[in-house]
């Protein structure tokens, strides 16, 4: 099962990793305010008994909206800051009682595009970029992921890139496709400055109206729409907790 907390959902759904498709309707439950340890594990326990699952259905993976590190959250990104230093893979075990796979939402996300959907013939270093309320980022080199990396935060022109390239920038100064397009070309030339990426792979919000703004985005590197929606962070989870999918995203088996 793969479940992807958000800032407002926490959602899940039993996944058949041969396929990257959900074998039950994903469930969504409301994120709790505030988004504490204490009331986001209770709800992530809510999800798991609204699909009757049991140990012998297969492991649990959980996208958290944080850096984490040995099962420990150090940041938080839409939920409480009471998140961070939490041993969030303790919580979990002692909330649900199933020991769970932890991960970066953003790192889930990109497992799943790079095994299914638009990484999966690319080669090379690959970023797989989710633009939305902020910018996630999730790292590859050959199909490997490189976890935790934080590179919706560089700085360009003295602003965090946030500001300007995230969907929800667009949205709340009411830009134009063509005007965001810019400011998103600036970001990932960044990138590409800074890494020689092979390819981007654009997700979140922004890779349903790619079609919206593909046409003015000039990078050096190919940029490409991610396919996987909003399923992809429930599939991403799913796929953490095979051990292989961690160090080669193409060979979770």
């Amino acid at each position: 099962m793969g479940i992807d907390i958000g800032g407002t959902g926490v959602k899940g759904a039993p996944v058949d990793l041969r396929t990257g498709t959900l074998t039950q309707e994903r469930f969504r439950l409301l994120t709790p305010q505030p988004a504490t340890p204490d009331a986001i594990a209770e709800t992530v326990f809510e999800l798991i008994r609204h699909f009757g699952w049991s140990e012998r259905d297969g492991a649990i993976g959980i996208g958290l909206p944080s850096v984490v590190k040995h099962g420990i959250a150090h940041t938080a990104g839409n939920i409480d800051p009471s998140w961070i230093g939490c041993d969030a893979a303790t919580l979990f075990k002692n909330t649900t009682g199933y020991t769970v796979t932890l991960l970066n939402d953003a790192d889930a996300a990109g497992l799943a595009e790079m095994r299914f959907g638009a990484g999966r013939d690319l080669a090379g270093l690959v970023a797989v970029v989710t633009l939305g309320t902020g910018i996630g980022t999730a790292l590859f080199c050959e199909g490997r992921l490189i976890p935790n990396t934080e590179l919706g935060h560089l700085i360009i022109r003295d602003k965090d890139a946030e500001r300007r390239a995230s969907l929800a920038a667009r949205e709340r100064q009411n830009w134009s496709w063509k005007k965001w397009a810019g400011y998103v070309s600036e970001y990932l030339t960044e990138l590409h400055r800074l890494l020689w990426c092979d390819a981007f792979v654009l997700g979140g919000g922004a890779s349903n109206r790619f079609d919206k703004f593909a046409a003015y985005l000039t990078c050096p590197a190919p940029v490409l729409p991610a396919r996987m929606a909003n399923l992809a962070g429930i599939i991403g989870a799913a796929l953490a907790t095979v051990p292989a999918a961690h160090a080669r995203a193409k060979s979770p088996s």
